[in-house]
């Protein structure tokens, strides 16, 4: 399979990819004239890029006309994520990336046991984790960690989609009961502590939609992944 790079310098049957991402090709990779690989413009549209040649910073290509990615799913789901301590968080943005998400929204909330430190340089990490994965798992689109939120700012955000689903370690309705046609949904999962009373009435006042996922608690790191995987399921986007 060819080697897939995102690059927004693409148009008129030509491209151009730059930094990282062309010294891995040029020398990690050890490319060559006339090789071919998947060029992708981070908007879902892709392109057969055959290389014409290598500068300093960038190699060259000759693009195809675009076609459509195939492999995004049908939904845009964002994931809003407790903010889990010991580096969890790359793991959990790295798995809703190859599982379809469109955004990861980290949030502190009252029993977090991580606290705010360096979260523009994390917020960096994260992104480029993101990419990583988002080039590895074919995806047509680049998603985005946003910087964390407090918990209650998340009722302001919940009015952007079709419907929010809160996944509470309290229990709830089946994701298959609830899930309905929405298209554009919310998921939301919490840190190590789970969520306070009060925090569960706040999302449960601001629409969203409480449900359980089995009769197990799950960690931290595991919900997310397997409430992902319940809705791209359910939804015909792991078939």
């Amino acid at each position: 399979m060819p080697h897939r790079y995102f690059t927004t310098d693409i148009g008129d049957g030509q491209a151009r990819l730059w930094g990282q991402d062309a010294h891995h090709l040029a020398h990690v990779m050890r490319a060559r004239l006339g090789d071919e690989v998947i060029l992708c413009d981070g908007n879902a549209t892709e392109y057969t890029g055959q290389i014409t040649g290598f500068e300093k910073d960038c190699v060259l290509f000759s693009a195809s006309p675009g076609y459509p990615s195939g492999a995004e799913p049908s939904i845009q789901v964002t994931l809003f994520v407790g903010y889990p301590k010991q580096g969890k968080l790359e793991t959990i943005v790295q798995k809703a990336v190859e599982l379809g998400a469109v955004s990861v929204v980290p949030f502190f909330s009252r029993y977090c046991v991580a606290t705010p430190k360096k979260e523009e340089e994390k917020n960096a990490r994260y992104n480029r984790v993101a990419a990583e994965a988002a080039g590895q798992c074919g995806r047509g689109i680049l998603p985005k960690v946003e910087m964390p939120l407090n918990l209650k700012e998340l009722p302001g955000r919940l009015a952007e989609f079709d419907a929010a689903f809160f996944c509470y370690e309290c229990g709830g309705q089946p994701l298959r009961q609830e899930l309905g046609q929405a298209k554009k949904i919310a998921l939301i999962t919490g840190s190590e502590g789970g969520f306070a009373p009060e925090e569960a009435q706040l999302l449960q006042e601001a629409g969203a939609r409480v449900i359980g996922l089995g009769p197990r608690i799950l960690r931290c790191e595991t919900a997310p992944t397997a409430a992902l995987a319940a809705l791209m399921t359910l939804t015909g986007n792991l078939e």
